[in-house]
């Protein structure tokens, strides 16, 4: 169990949201994720811990270069409302956020760091 006053982080995808038919398992384990989080939350009360869930979208990585065929920046303006895929940093800042002092007050929250993609 995590310390008081601790901050767990799940990582999710905008995938549990915005599935992909070619991707059914994947985007509904995702989707579970959510579901867990929002109960696990409920249940930290004891502990004082927070538990948030960190859904990051089409991110600028090796794995998605490779799958996309050398074409993840034509997805990206096609589909992503700022037009572009994430830098990892950008990633890890909404992750440290979530994890710092400055979202004490948030818990069973999901964070969509995916430049728009769920909403579009």
């Amino acid at each position: 169990m995590p310390a008081e006053n601790a901050s767990v982080l799940v990582v999710g995808s905008s995938n549990g949201v915005r599935p992909d038919e070619r991707l059914e398992v994947y985007s509904a384990s995702k989707a579970a994720l959510s579901n867990l989080v929002h109960n696990w939350s409920r249940q930290s009360r004891a502990r004082r811990f927070r538990v948030d869930l960190l859904s990051p979208g089409p991110t600028r990585t090796p794995g998605l270069l490779g799958a996309a065929g050398g074409d993840a920046d034509g997805f990206a303006e096609a589909f992503v409302p700022l037009g572009r895929l994430a830098d990892a940093d950008e990633i890890a800042e909404a992750a440290l956020f979530l994890a710092s002092d400055a979202s004490s007050f948030v818990t069973g929250a999901e964070l969509f760091a995916d430049g728009g993609y769920t909403r579009a």
